[in-house]
């Protein structure tokens, strides 16, 4: 059975329990509208530790007075539902009040890997990342979190939040969930039109050619720019970036390093993120 708890304290009491019981603890941190790409994360985790944490808390800070907080998809019922047949030990559902409260004064600014990309279109968003996941770090004392590749620049800066603050916490990245059509899941998805959700399953199948084109030995700018180009031709409204970066340190990809192909798209009111490996040649 899912333990639910809403404060700190709840959560610090039960992990510190099973820590005196010699046991390693994961967490799992949410926005909540849960899917199967965030179950395959739950499973990850059980697969890694004895007990798993999955906090569900839409986070204020990760979003611009522009974007869509008071519109985010909320469904706790159904997202306890599905930790209760996941397996989930304890289930975090903090109110707003219980992680800033009033007074709240202190952020997290992460440089390096979030430079760029998601950055150069919503200023704020690794700031609002860092700070709710370094107190959910210090709040819940894991092993280890899980976090999704999807949103690589994200893993990105996490795992470089424990690097520089020397948090002792394992971050592991956990492969993208996808339709039989190769769109990543997510939760944003169930704002797309059945017509958009056509065009949508076209990105990944764009990235993927891209990122062969780049293994190939295919100029870089050329590659990039036809990229933007069929992605507008399948459909999309505004593509935001579509870039091919290294995969540790975000930096600008080399042909003998390791990278991926980063993508941020608007079709309709939904924007779309998503990214392909590009292996090292």
């Amino acid at each position: 059975m899912t333990v639910v708890v809403e404060t700190i304290a709840a959560l610090r009491a039960q992990v510190r329990t099973w820590r005196a019981e010699g046991l390693k603890v994961a967490l799992v941190p949410t926005m909540g509208a849960l899917h199967d790409g965030h179950v395959s994360l739950m499973r990850a985790a059980l697969e890694r530790a004895d007990r798993c944490v999955v906090s569900i808390f839409v986070n204020p800070r990760q979003f611009a007075p522009t974007e869509d907080l008071d519109k985010y998809p909320r469904q706790l019922a159904l997202d306890l539902d599905r930790l209760e047949k996941a397996g989930v030990h304890l289930a975090f559902t903090p109110g707003v009040d219980e992680v800033y409260p009033q007074g709240f004064a202190t952020s997290i600014s992460v440089g390096g890997p979030s430079a760029g990309l998601e950055t150069d279109f919503r200023p704020a968003f690794f700031d609002g990342v860092a700070t709710v996941v370094g107190k959910l770090f210090i709040q819940s004392e894991p092993d280890l979190a899980v976090f999704g590749e999807k949103d690589y620049q994200q893993l990105c800066v996490v795992k470089k939040l424990c690097r520089d603050l020397d948090l002792p916490v394992e971050v592991l990245g956990s492969p993208t969930i996808r339709d039989a059509e190769g769109l990543a899941m997510s939760s944003r998805n169930a704002y797309l039109s059945a017509e958009e959700l056509e065009i949508a399953r076209q990105l990944n199948k764009l990235l993927r050619k891209a990122a062969s084109q780049l293994q190939s030995g295919a100029d870089e700018q050329a590659t990039m720019a036809a990229a933007r180009m069929a992605i507008l031709d399948a459909g999309f409204d505004v593509v935001d970036y579509v870039e091919a970066r290294e995969s540790v340190t975000l930096a600008p990809w080399q042909k003998d390093r390791n990278g991926r192909v980063l993508v941020a798209a608007r079709l309709g009111k939904t924007r779309l993120i998503d990214n392909v490996e590009i292996a090292a040649s």
